[in-house]
């Protein structure tokens, strides 16, 4: 529920400091976003870092999660994890649409002209961004476009199936650790959990019965 801030940048960019050159770095991101400063920083280091980046995502790494996850050498990710665009967003609004807005004919607002004057600013700023994490090319500048400039709404869920089309470095199944961690840290709501889940054991035609089965059967024939 947290977005990213400073005081994550700065501990993850003393942990990333603290990684001795040719050491492999995993980062688990489980994030709404957060400060484009923050994320770019984590990003940056992570891209400069000399050594094997790979970033998990076990359900969703939105808007800067997915700025530091470009700058990975490895995703890796469920089918149905999600991704996000990360075109700025300048308070409640979209960079994109302020600029569109501001374009359209008639009368504006100084305070409408000077947040489209920001915002054509930050759209740059974070696809040359995201240029640089993916490496210049011309691919590389194709996807940076669709995912920085506003292409698609700002919560838009990029799932495997897409980002294998945007030719990221993807790779499918999280491990059964990373999962389990995110047991430990649950969302905070305020309210009791609106819906449970009970694993069950999978009955296989023609097996044997299990040993609970068994035993509620050798007690039913004491019975």
């Amino acid at each position: 529920m947290r977005h990213i801030d400073i005081d994550d940048a700065q501990t993850v960019l003393r942990a990333i400091r603290s990684t001795p050159p040719g050491k492999r770095i995993e980062i688990i991101l489980h994030t709404p976003g957060g400060l484009v400063l923050a994320a770019s920083q984590i990003a940056k280091a992570l891209h400069d870092h000399d050594g094997e980046v790979v970033a998990v995502v076990p359900h969703y790494a939105m808007s800067g999660g997915t700025l530091i996850a470009l700058a990975a050498d490895e995703i890796v990710l469920d089918r149905h994890t999600a991704l996000g665009p990360v075109d700025p967003q300048l308070g409640q609004y979209p960079a994109r649409s302020l600029v569109e807005v501001a374009d359209m004919p008639g009368q504006h607002n100084d305070q409408t002209l000077i947040l489209a004057d920001v915002g054509r600013k930050a759209l740059v700023q974070v696809e040359a961004l995201v240029v640089d994490l993916l490496g210049s090319n011309e691919r590389s500048a194709e996807v940076a476009h669709l995912l920085a400039s506003g292409v698609w709404t700002h919560d838009h869920p990029l799932m495997a199936a897409e980002l294998e089309r945007l030719g990221l470095p993807i790779r499918i199944g999280v491990p059964a650790e990373e999962r389990l961690l995110m047991d430990l840290y649950p969302q905070p709501r305020g309210r009791e959990a609106a819906v449970e889940y009970v694993p069950q054991r999978p009955v296989i035609p023609g097996a044997p019965p299990g040993r609970d089965t068994r035993r509620r059967d050798a007690q039913a024939a004491r019975g």
